[in-house]
Order: C-alpha cells, then sequence, then structure tokens
C-alpha cells in the first residue's frame, strides 16, 4: 500500500545525519524535506538525545527546513513550535535510588534532561561512548532533583547487562545505543509514546503517520506508525519489522525512499 502521510519522524544519527567522519546531512535529505514541506506534510525529530546536545548541523536543518516539532528523548519530552507539547519525567525519588544502586556497584550514568546531559560518576566507558557520537554533556554529581529527569543513560559493556538489570525494578527498561551504553527509561517510554502524544494532539490518525530509523530504539517506532522505514544501514531487529528497507544513508536513502514510495516526486 502506498503511504499517504501528514507526518513523518525522523531519527538522526545515520538517519538525516551521518555521524562519522566528515559529520554532515546528505544534501539529498535536505531536497526531501523542503519538498515535504511543499506538500504540507508535517516533518518532526524523532531522537534520543535532548534538544540542547542535538548536532548544530541538524539545528541548521530544522531552521533551513522548517521543522517545528522535536520528540526528544526517546519520546519522553516533546516540543512543538518551541513550547512543550508533552513531557513523561521520572519519578525523582525513583532516579535517585537508582543513581544510588548504580553508584554503589562502580557503574557510571547520566541524568537526561530538557537542559542537558550530567554525569553523576563517570569512566572510560562513558569517554568511549559519547566521544564516539560527539555528545556533549556536564559534570555534576550532586544533579539529581535539580532538574526534570526523563530518562538515564549508564554505561558498560554487554557482559554487564544480567547485572545491571538485577539492579533496576521492573518499572524500568534499558536500551543499547552503543558497545558501551544504554539507555535507561520507563518501561512505558519508547519514541512510540511521543509519537502518540503528538498525533492525538494534532488530531492526526496513526495511519497518516510514517516514520525513518535505524536503530534499536527506534523499534517501538517503527512498529507504531501507519508506516515504518528502515534505513539500509539499520540494525537488523529494525529492518524486520519495517514495512519498507529503503536504501543507506549515504546512498541518499530517505530521498530516494520517499521518492519510490511515492510520497515526492524527483526534483
Amino acid at each position: 500500500m502506498t503511504p499517504h502521510p501528514k507526518i513523518i519522524f525522523f531519527d538522526i544519527d545515520e538517519t538525516l545525519y551521518i555521524n562519522r567522519g566528515k559529520k554532515y546531512v546528505p544534501e539529498s535529505a535536505k531536497t526531501a524535506l523542503k519538498l515535504l514541506k511543499q506538500k504540507g506534510i508535517i516533518t518532526a525529530i524523532a531522537t534520543g538525545r535532548t534538544i540542547p546536545i542535538i548536532p548544530p548541523k541538524i539545528v541548521e536543518l530544522i531552521e533551513e527546513c522548517g521543522i517545528d516539532m522535536i520528540v526528544s528523548l526517546n519520546g519522553q519530552y516533546v516540543e512543538y513550535q518551541g513550547k512543550a507539547l508533552a513531557a513523561f519525567p521520572l519519578d525523582n525519588a525513583l532516579v535517585a535510588h537508582v543513581s544510588g544502586c548504580l553508584t554503589a556497584h562502580g557503574i557510571a550514568h547520566i541524568l537526561a534532561a530538557r537542559e542537558g546531559l550530567f554525569a553523576i560518576a563517570e569512566n572510560h566507558y562513558l569517554h568511549d561512548a559519547l566521544n564516539a557520537l560527539g555528545i556533549r554533556y556536564q559534570s555534576d554529581p550532586a544533579a539529581c532533583g535539580k532538574y526534570a529527569t526523563y530518562q538515564m543513560l549508564a554505561f558498560y559493556p554487554a557482559a554487564q547487562d544480567a547485572e545491571v538489570a538485577a539492579l533496576l525494578p521492573p518499572s524500568l527498561q534499558t536500551i543499547r545505543w552503543h558497545a558501551s551504553g544504554v539507555d535507561i527509561l520507563d518501561a512505558a517510554g519508547s519514541k512510540a509514546r511521543g509519537i502518540a502524544a503528538v498525533l492525538d494532539k494534532l488530531d492526526i490518525s496513526l495511519a497518516d503517520s510514517m516514520a525513518f530509523g535505524d536503530g534499536l530504539n527506534d523499534v517501538a517506532m517503527i512498529k507504531a506508525v501507519g508506516f515504518g522505514v528502515a534505513m539500509g544501514n539499520a540494525a537488523p531487529e529494525l529492518k524486520a519489522v519495517a514495512d519498507y528497507v529503503c536504501p543507506s544513508i549515504d546512498e541518499d536513502g530517505i530521498y530516494r525512499g520517499l521518492v519510490d514510495l511515492g510520497v515526492i516526486e524527483a526534483a
């Protein structure tokens, strides 16, 4: 079935933005976003990042292409036209408890707030993961309680997955995004949760929504929207649940996918 979306959500890293080497947004992706805007289709960012650490080139893209919706922190905080549209913060007492457990077991971790990322405890796993993606953070061991926390980031290898899982209450889940890093968020939290809030507020049906992604934190989003597209460079688990697999990001994937699906016409 050919999709006819009213809104399309795009992941950032390795979907819209090549976060390696020269680190850039393909010109074809910019063309695609502008063509969508011309057709009256809403374009939105859907990212695991918090808004202050969105890469500068994506900030430029947002301004250049008129993107005014950001689903951030894996769907836990949404802004539309610069104002909060939906927010799902974690309980402060829960954050403090989990932070204490992680600290006691020597697990480096960060609190993710609208204001930025705040490191409670650091180690080489944290530095490896964040440096790999150029993610900025502040060191603040006393950050608990200062900000509304929407998720946590913890840093440890997969060999410690079971150890850390045993420390977390069942109300939380982990999603690995790097060999050394995971997101810790509400068990009901995902980009799909934020997208559902967006569709409800804008009175858009699920069938009229579409999304592009590449990582494991995109699985819920791709499964939830009316038409889910996995990048050619996506994780196998994401490709398995997508409605369509477009070419990879460095092969003009977004533009070619949208043209092939008939959502936009070739420029």
